[in-house]
C-alpha cells in the first residue's frame, strides 16, 4: 500500500509526538495481551500429561471418562492434579497459566471472608464472591475494548454512509434525514436500554444494537458538512463532466478527502463507548452477570466501601485506559491539523 506524501507527513508528525505514539503502542500492547487472557489467567492447565497422554484443556473440553471418572463429571483440574490418582504416576504433570484463576472461579481457602484484601496469592485482592480481581480486570478489559472497537466500526460505517448521502444529495433527502436524526437524538438512551433489558434481557448483542442505533449520529454531522464543502470543488465538477457515476464520485473522489474528521473522531468515540459500557455495568443495566466487567467491580466497591481494593484498582485501570486513548486522540488531531503543514505568509 502506497501513502500520499501528505499522509506520510501526518504519520511522521504523529510519531514525533512521543506521548501519543507511546500511548498507542501501550494501549495496543495491553489489548494484544488481553486477547491471550485464557493463557494468562485460567483455572485449567495449558498442558496436562496423564498416564502417557497429553491433554490441552484450554482448547478442548474433556469429559470425566478421560481421567477415570464418569463421562458426566466435570473435572476440577486443580483438585485433580492433587489427587492420589494423578500423583501415583510421577510422569504426570500439569502446567497452569501464571494466574491460576478463572474470572468466574470463587477461590477457596482465602485468608478472610470475601472480599479479601491483596496478597501475594491475589495481587489485587478478591471481590465479594471470592473471585480474583486482577483476572476479572484482564477479561473485562478484553470485553470492553472489543465491544468499543465493534461499536466504533459500526457507528462510523453507518455515520459515514448516511452523512455522505445527506451531503451529496442534499435537498429533500437531507431535510428528511435531519428530522429523523432529531427524533432519534431526542430518545432517552438509558430508558431504551432499561426497557429492552427488562423485556428481552441484558446481552452484549442488545447493547451493540442500542449503541449502534445512537452512536452514528455524531460522525454523520461531520461527514455531511465535509461533503457539502467538497462537492462544489472543481475536481468534482470535472468528474461529473466526464460522466463519472455519482457512486464513484462520492466514495472514490470525495470520501478520501473527507476522512480527516473520521480519523480524529475515532479515539474519542472509543473513549465514549468504553466509558458508557462501564457506566451501564455500574448501574446494573450492562452486561449480564457474571460477565467480567470493570463497571461491575466498581459497583461492588460502592457496596463495600471498607474494601478499598474493589474501587481503587478498577478505577485506576479505567482511568489509565481512557487517558492513554485520549493522548492518542490528541496526537492524531494534532497530526491532521492543516496548520501543521500550511501557513499563510
Amino acid at each position: 500500500m502506497k501513502f500520499s506524501p501528505l499522509t506520510l507527513r501526518r504519520i511522521e508528525k504523529f510519531k514525533s509526538q512521543k506521548r501519543a505514539y507511546y500511548s498507542l503502542i501501550l494501549i495496543l500492547g495491553l489489548y494484544f495481551f488481553s486477547l491471550f487472557a485464557d493463557f494468562i489467567a485460567n483455572d485449567k492447565p495449558v498442558i496436562l500429561k496423564y498416564n502417557g497422554k497429553l491433554y490441552f484443556p484450554i482448547f478442548t473440553f474433556y469429559s470425566g471418562d478421560h481421567f477415570g471418572y464418569s463421562a458426566t463429571d466435570i473435572i476440577d483440574y486443580k483438585k485433580f492434579v492433587k489427587s492420589e490418582k494423578f500423583l501415583e504416576n510421577k510422569k504426570n504433570f500439569a502446567i497452569f497459566p501464571p494466574i491460576p484463576y478463572s474470572p468466574y472461579e470463587s477461590i477457596e481457602n482465602l485468608p478472610s471472608n470475601p472480599p479479601s484484601p491483596p496478597t501475594f496469592r491475589n495481587l489485587l485482592g478478591t471481590d465479594d464472591r471470592g473471585r480474583d480481581i486482577l483476572t476479572r480486570i484482564i477479561y473485562g478489559f478484553r470485553i470492553s475494548f472489543s465491544f468499543a472497537l465493534l461499536i466504533t466500526f459500526v457507528s462510523i460505517s453507518v455515520g459515514v454512509f448516511i452523512g455522505a448521502l445527506q451531503g451529496y444529495i442534499g435537498k429533500w433527502f437531507d431535510l428528511t434525514f435531519q428530522r429523523i436524526i432529531e427524533i432519534i437524538s431526542a430518545l432517552p438512551f438509558l430508558y431504551i436500554v432499561i426497557i429492552l433489558g427488562s423485556s428481552i434481557g441484558n446481552s452484549i448483542f442488545m447493547l451493540i444494537i442500542v449503541f449502534s442505533f445512537f452512536d452514528w449520529i455524531g460522525i454523520s454531522y461531520y461527514i455531511r458538512a465535509e461533503f457539502y464543502k467538497i462537492k462544489e470543488m472543481p475536481f468534482v465538477e470535472s468528474a461529473r463532466a466526464i460522466g463519472v457515476s455519482d457512486f464513484k464520485i462520492m466514495f472514490n473522489h470525495i470520501l478520501p478527502n473527507a476522512l480527516t474528521p473520521v480519523i480524529t473522531f475515532l479515539p474519542f468515540d472509543l473513549i465514549g463507548a468504553i466509558f458508557s459500557l462501564s457506566a451501564l455495568d455500574f448501574l446494573g443495566f450492562g452486561l449480564p452477570a457474571p460477565t467480567p466487567s470493570i463497571g461491575e467491580l466498581l459497583r461492588q466497591g460502592m457496596a463495600n466501601l471498607s474494601s478499598y481494593w474493589l474501587s481503587i484498582f478498577p478505577a485506576l485501570f479505567l482511568f489509565l485506559i481512557l487517558l492513554l486513548i485520549a493522548f492518542v486522540g490528541e496526537g492524531i488531531r494534532e497530526a491532521f491539523n492543516p496548520r501543521s503543514f500550511y501557513k499563510i505568509e
